[in-house]
Order: structure tokens, then C-alpha cells, then sequence
């Protein structure tokens, strides 16, 4: 299997796939991670505040896969936007990595006050090439302004809530006026969207499933996407994306399905 890669705004390519571990326990995580890299992603999206980029480690050594075939995002928590530095050196040290592929500030947490000062810290982590591309997760198109008209880097990426329910059209849009890569963060609305009667009609008349059909979605709108899943079938189910498509009718059902569905928190409330 052969995964499309995106071409951020650095030159660094990202997998269009990945697999994410949000919840996951580190216990579970190795075999989590370990099943994946052997169904064929390459590029894990982890977190600080996911309690389990041990685990993720652990999984990484244990595949004897080359470090340069492996793309490795992990995200900077709210706590710590004062300590970047030391935040970044402790899930480097917990990943067994001695460089990182993408890091994210996790939630602009606004009330904090402190996002434009993290994002000082992770461009001179960038500027030292401790990280390939630096960018930004959950953040709404004011957080984006106010970070550019810093006058400095430009996030690669911004990672938010995405899926067919959900559909961020006004994130996207100054993601994309920016050069600021999209990635979906809950692709298939955490399993809410499986049942919708639109997704499961496109899938039965195409042979897939409804969550090869969500991200198919997502795929050919240019986005990067990790699904999440422990079950080593819907592992391998969710990268077995690319022998299809979906037809200008299937996109058009899909963005119809539009409705302010959001499965996490608000990104202007909150602030933990």
C-alpha cells in the first residue's frame, strides 16, 4: 500500500494518512501502534496529555522499521505553553526520539494567554532542527492571525475536529488563504457518523465501509486524516482507501450532511 503524501508549506512531506491513539491507554498502545505499521501506516499522531507516547515508543523500536520511512506528531499541552522547550525534550525523551516530525501546540487556550509565546518556543525548536515543521491544533481563524501577524513562521499544519457532521468550512478556508495544511482530528465523528443513512447507502453501492467512505471523503478534499481504532480489522479497513472513489453526487450527499456536531470541546472555551 502506497499512501499519498501532502507537501507542506515547508517542503516536508506528511503521509495523507496516519493513525491516532487519543485514548488509548499506553498499556494497549504498543500493540495499537505495532498493528498499524504492519497494516501500513506510517506517519502516528500522539500527545502529551494522551498519557502514552511511551507506549507509542516502544512500538516504534520494536518494528525495525528506518526511522526516515516514519512520520511522528506529538502535541505541546495547554500547562505547558510557558515550558515549551522542556515539554518538547520530555516527549522526545518518552518517544526515544532524538528528532521530531511535527509539533503541535494542542489547544490555542485562549484564556491562558500564551499560545503566541509557545509558538516563539516551538520556531526556535524548528530554527534548531529538533523538529521538521511546527504547526498548530484546534486553533480558530483569529488564533491563526494572530500567530502570522507575529511575522515569523507560518504553522504547516493546523490539526481540528473534522468530519462530515462537522465541517469546518471556516477553518479550512483560512487554513488554505494561509498555506496552512488541514488535518482531521475525529475523521468519523468518533463512530457517530457510521450509521447516517447517506454514508451507508454510498457504502453499500461501492462495497466499502461507512468509515472507508468518510475518510475517502476527507482524502479527496486534500486533508490530512488519522483514524483511530483498536480493532486490528478496522486497522487495516481504514488504509484500504485508495482503489477507490467517490463521484461529484457522493462529495456533494456528504457535505450536505453539515450540522454542528462537535464531539470535543470548543477550541474558544476552553482553557485547562
Amino acid at each position: 500500500m502506497t499512501v499519498p503524501t501532502i507537501t507542506l508549506n515547508n517542503g516536508v512531506e506528511i503521509p495523507q494518512l496516519g493513525y491516532g491513539v487519543f485514548q488509548v491507554p499506553d498499556a494497549e498502545t504498543e500493540a495499537a501502534v505495532s498493528c498499524a505499521l504492519e497494516a501500513g501506516y506510517r506517519s502516528i499522531d500522539t500527545a502529551a496529555i494522551y498519557g502514552n507516547e511511551e507506549g507509542v515508543g516502544r512500538a516504534l523500536r520494536a518494528s525495525g522499521i528506518a526511522r526516515e520511512e516514519l512520520f511522528i506528531t506529538t502535541k505541546l499541552w495547554n500547562s505547558d505553553q510557558g515550558a515549551a522547550a522542556a515539554a518538547f525534550e520530555a516527549s522526545l525523551e518518552r518517544l526515544g526520539l532524538e528528532q521530531l516530525d511535527l509539533y503541535l501546540i494542542h489547544w490555542p487556550a485562549p484564556g491562558k494567554d500564551r499560545y503566541a509565546q509557545a509558538w516563539t518556543a516551538l520556531e526556535e525548536l524548528y530554527a534548531d532542527g529538533r523538529v521538521r515543521a511546527i504547526g498548530v491544533s484546534n486553533f480558530l481563524p483569529e488564533h491563526l492571525r494572530r500567530i502570522v501577524d507575529l511575522g515569523g513562521t507560518v504553522p504547516a499544519v493546523n490539526q481540528v475536529e473534522l468530519h462530515p457532521g462537522l465541517q469546518q468550512r471556516e477553518i479550512i478556508d483560512a487554513d488554505d488563504k494561509l498555506g496552512i495544511a488541514t488535518e482531521a482530528w475525529s475523521p468519523l465523528a468518533q463512530g457517530a457518523m457510521l450509521s447516517n443513512p447517506t454514508i451507508t447507502a454510498i457504502a453499500d453501492r461501492l462495497g466499502g465501509t461507512p468509515a472507508q467512505v468518510i475518510l475517502r471523503w476527507h482524502i479527496e478534499q486534500d486533508r490530512i486524516v488519522i483514524p483511530k481504532s483498536v480493532t486490528p480489522s478496522r486497522i487495516a479497513e481504514n488504509c484500504d482507501l485508495f482503489g477507490f472513489h467517490l463521484d461529484t453526487d457522493d462529495l456533494a450527499a456528504i457535505d450536505a450532511l453539515e450540522a454542528g456536531q462537535r464531539t470535543g470541546p470548543h477550541p474558544a472555551k476552553l482553557n485547562a
